[in-house]
């Protein structure tokens, strides 16, 4: 079993930055792939941004040049760097990861989400 947890959200004005750590923990051999994604109101849940274990990255169209997904294996943990954040990112942000846990099993793990409102 792991657990993921997102962290970092908040109220932030047009033009403005928020950092986003997203923690795994429990019993973790290894993780794979790990993800961010969001859910506007009224919209259905959209992929941001993708980190594999390699470090290779993919972005959603609508975030590319403004947000940077980094992660950190000794801590088990994603980034997503949101800068020049616009009305329309406000969301409701979660993350995910493909972890391999000490049953040698691998599943997709999702956290509970952060709330990120773009507002002046």
């Amino acid at each position: 079993q792991a657990q993921l947890v997102e962290s970092g959200g908040g109220l932030v004005q047009p033009g403005g930055s928020l950092r986003l750590p997203c923690a795994a923990s429990g019993s973790i051999l290894s993780i794979n792939t790990m993800g961010w994604y969001r859910q506007a109101p009224g919209k259905e849940r959209e992929l941001v941004a993708t980190i594999t274990g390699g470090g290779s990255t993919n972005y959603a169209d609508s975030v590319k040049g403004r947000f940077t997904i980094s992660r950190d294996n000794a801590k088990n943990t994603v980034y997503l760097q949101m800068d020049n954040l616009k009305p329309e990112d406000t969301a409701v942000y979660y993350c995910n990861a493909e972890v391999r846990g000490t049953s040698r099993s691998t599943m997709l793990y999702w956290g509970k989400g952060t709330l990120v409102t773009v507002s002046s």
